[in-house]
């Protein structure tokens, strides 16, 4: 029986976006998450690389900046490599992004009073990324 990897991560861009391509013409980005956990003794932060591919890069790239808040779809992965100082072996996890869903407007966090833009739909929907006018509640607004 095969496994199913399948993550959905919703936090805060710790970083500007990059795009570069690869020698193939791919567009490819990393961002950088920060995901909050409310815990009874106060909060803890997640960092996450995220990687995305293509379509979703380039979007990301344009759209996305340090600070904005964004749900991001896809894949773990887990990276290995030797310490290029001490020779030991390290690893992270990581994702692979498959979509991405604006949250808020452009830049809501940062303008008192601002409406909430509207995602690019035309663009978005070409690079397979999702905008859901009814979001899931928050953790606070489950029944259960």
């Amino acid at each position: 029986m095969s496994g199913f990897n399948q993550v959905t991560l919703l936090g805060n861009i710790t970083r500007d976006i990059e795009e570069r391509k690869t020698g193939s013409g791919m567009a490819v980005c990393n961002i950088g998450l920060a995901v909050n956990e409310k815990r009874k003794n106060g909060e803890e932060v997640l960092f996450i690389d995220c990687t995305a591919f293509d379509k979703t890069a380039e979007i990301a790239a344009q759209y996305l900046s340090k600070g904005r808040q964004v749900l991001l779809s896809g894949r773990l992965k887990l990276d290995q490599w030797n310490d290029k100082n001490t020779g030991e072996k390290k690893s992270k996890i990581g994702m692979i992004v498959d979509k991405l869903t604006f949250i808020g407007g452009k830049d809501d966090s940062r303008v008192e009073g601002a409406q909430p833009a509207p995602a690019p739909q035309a663009t978005a929907s070409q690079a397979g990324l999702v905008s859901d006018p009814n979001p899931a509640p928050s953790g606070d607004d489950l029944p259960f």
